[in-house]
């Protein structure tokens, strides 16, 4: 069990070092894309189905895919508009509190009405 965390750990890492070193190095369009690559439910995916299986990848995609549009688009949306006018790190803040208020609401939602599983 150790042993599958430490490479999800090191998955992730691996993933977000490349992106920050190709995005100085102004390589762009690889960063984005590699910015664009699902490293979190990639991996997850892989280790839910073996030990949950693909019903429970099923379930959780379906999850992730409305939470997504949800949570993850107007947070998006956020930091793409507020970056220029306030800032880097403002645009952050704001998008990322505004990303837990609607994720909470989700799964509130998700909760209350017992969607993709108990």
């Amino acid at each position: 069990m150790l042993k599958s965390y430490i490479l999800y750990f090191l998955t992730g890492g691996i993933f977000t070092v490349l992106i920050v070193a190709l995005e100085e190095s102004n390589y762009h369009l690889l960063s984005g894309f590699a910015t664009l690559m699902p490293v979190f439910t990639l991996v997850a995916y892989i280790f839910i189905g073996e030990t949950s299986g693909p019903k429970a990848v099923g379930q959780n995609a379906w999850f992730v895919l409305i939470g997504t549009l949800v949570s993850w688009v107007p947070y998006m949306l956020l930091v793409a508009y507020l970056a220029p006018r306030i800032g880097t790190r403002g645009a952050i803040g704001v998008g990322i509190l505004g990303f837990f208020v609607l994720a909470a609401i989700y799964l509130l939602v998700v909760y209350h009405y017992h969607w993709w599983g108990e």
